[in-house]
């Protein structure tokens, strides 16, 4: 009897082994087998949810084949407490394993968006509100009330956000995005207001980054950010006025056509430097690092003046004479 007993015990623990390995099996085959997907997938896990709330709903949609075994080899890694929330790309042959480690990892989708060197902030705030990953809350403010938003002590936002390309995650407001451009730009500022050149008529680092926001305006040739510079600055030392089209065309705001007529240039306005002296009461677009460079480091020289020739680039002279032939020649089709 008590052999007979014996003989089912063990065989009853054979039957056990048999199970707990074929068990064993079926979940490293389940872990290890990429999910059921056709094509590239995207899931958001919520602020708080579980491993078994997302086991759960993959199962549901038909990507996971058995929720019950990522739920399992969540707890037994010591992972199942640690996902984070947010929006996860999964390429096709994404195994659960792999699957565990992206919402442990919080490796989630990351979007960008390129602030335009010479983009003014009505531009910026365009380009935000069409973003379909930023979290819109910034609807129906004015420059004003956005800086105030911000934190910061300026109330006018024009030039205030550094052009540069940032990346950030789903769900990220717009109001964070610009508080990180508004950072940038602070610190770039700061950083070129330390180690400027000697003598310039600039009182503060609010004055540079004017001047480098129509430096921005002035060129589509880099190189010559330094000479443009060299120019406007001499001029205020000068006491001469800017006599910058781009100034005049940032102060006509929505009445700007596209075309600017002699009699725009005549027109008074607070941006108008050809009527007023001086540099303009705020920046007219968002300069780039270059541009708060050359503000601050202006080439050496002689000239007073410049004309586009028409391809970007520009005719530099140092006398009025010089300066009136370049324009016959290069706006006016003279010889």
């Amino acid at each position: 009897m008590l052999r007979r007993l014996g003989i089912i015990l063990i065989g009853l623990i054979v039957l056990a082994l048999i199970a707990g390995v074929g068990a064993f099996y079926v979940y490293q085959q389940s872990i290890n087998t990429p999910l059921a997907l056709e094509e590239d997938y995207r899931l958001q896990v919520p602020q708080g949810a579980s491993l078994r709330r997302v086991a759960t709903e993959l199962e549901a949609e038909g990507v996971l084949p058995e929720a019950l075994w990522l739920r399992v080899y969540g707890r037994v890694s010591g992972k199942a407490s640690q996902i984070k929330a947010g929006e996860y790309a999964l390429p096709v042959g994404t195994t659960p394993v792999e699957l565990l480690d992206k919402l442990v990892s919080g490796e989630v989708v990351q979007y960008q968006l390129t602030i335009v060197e010479g983009w003014t902030f009505a531009q910026l705030m365009t380009v935000m509100a069409q973003h379909e990953a930023l979290e819109h809350t910034l609807q129906g403010l004015d420059g004003a009330e956005i800086m105030q938003r911000l934190g910061t002590s300026e109330t006018h936002p024009e030039g205030w956000f550094y052009p540069e390309t940032y990346r950030f995650p789903r769900g990220t407001t717009d109001l964070a995005f610009l508080r990180r451009a508004h950072q940038m730009m602070r610190q770039r500022l700061e950083q070129e207001w330390e180690g400027r050149a000697e003598g310039l008529p600039l009182k503060s680092p609010y004055e540079a980054l004017i001047l480098a926001s129509i430096i921005e305006r002035e060129t589509g040739v880099p190189s010559e950010r330094d000479r443009i510079a060299g120019v406007f600055v001499r001029r205020l030392q000068r006491g001469m006025r800017l006599q910058t089209d781009p100034t005049v065309i940032y102060g006509m705001g929505d009445a700007f056509d596209g075309d600017i007529r002699y009699r725009d240039l005549r027109r008074d306005t607070p941006y108008n430097t050809y009527t007023r002296s001086g540099l303009p009461p705020t920046p007219i677009a968002m300069p780039s690092g270059e541009a708060l460079h050359a503000a601050l480091h202006p080439a050496d020289g002689d000239e007073l003046y410049f004309v586009s020739r028409g391809d970007g680039s520009h005719v530099f002279s140092a006398t009025l004479e010089e300066h009136n032939r370049a324009v016959r020649r290069y706006q006016l089709g003279g010889k």
